[in-house]
């Protein structure tokens, strides 16, 4: 990923961070020795405090890794007294291991954990949220909004990672079908009258809505 703040601001930025748990700092060393894509401590915290914000109870993230996000919204959601996240990714071994350090921090019983495609989990599982996460292949952004749409609850957050796209999405040149699908997304989001959104220009951009009407 490209890096789009000087390196001062965001190493400024994470020692801001005040972990809840420190076995988080252990997540974040195994996604820089493997290159792993995380959200981050930065974006985390700030999961965290939207979470507590809205008072969110229920969240489902689509896309989860090893569940470095989902320890950031299970944290604040057992502040908010408890509830569920549901962790989805493709693949059964990050599932295990998303288990195994969710844990061992406590989270266990605050999470639900799927092995599949996101958007098709989500509208089995089917239900309402407080919170839905989307960090899947960016080709698919698009046509996941009418689903997280329609499985937010009115007030609810709807929030997308990777939206600046490392500098890709304003770079003229570039017209790969992620980037075109991320522009398109952003298109859709800030023009939908049912939408309050903004682009929060952290780390590698998160899109962020708010649901205002059925």
């Amino acid at each position: 990923m490209t890096e789009l703040y000087h390196p001062s601001l965001t190493a400024y930025l994470e020692s801001l961070v005040e972990r809840p748990h420190p076995l988080l700092l252990e997540m974040e060393r195994r996604a820089a020795e493997t290159n792993f894509p995380i959200v981050g401590p930065v974006v985390g915290q700030m999961f965290y405090w939207l979470t507590r914000l809205v008072g969110a109870r229920r969240v489902f993230e689509l896309g989860s890794g090893y569940g470095y996000s989902t320890a950031w919204f299970a944290l604040a959601v057992r502040e908010n007294g408890g509830g569920t996240v549901h962790h989805t990714v493709w693949d059964a071994e990050l599932s295990r291991q998303a288990q195994e350090y969710l844990t061992q921090m406590g989270l266990g019983d605050l999470t639900t954990y799927h092995v599949g495609e996101a958007v098709e989990t989500l509208q089995q599982v089917g239900g309402e949220y407080d919170i839905i996460f989307c960090d899947i292949d960016k080709a698919g952004y698009p046509a996941s909004l009418p689903v997280v749409k329609r499985h937010l609850r009115v007030g609810g957050l709807m929030l997308y990672d990777n939206t600046l796209w490392s500098g890709r999405v304003w770079d003229a040149q570039d017209a790969s079908e992620a980037t075109e699908a991320i522009r398109a997304l952003t298109h859709q989001m800030t023009r939908d009258p049912d939408l309050q959104t903004v682009l929060l220009p952290m780390r590698d951009g998160v899109l962020a809505a708010i649901k205002l009407r059925p």
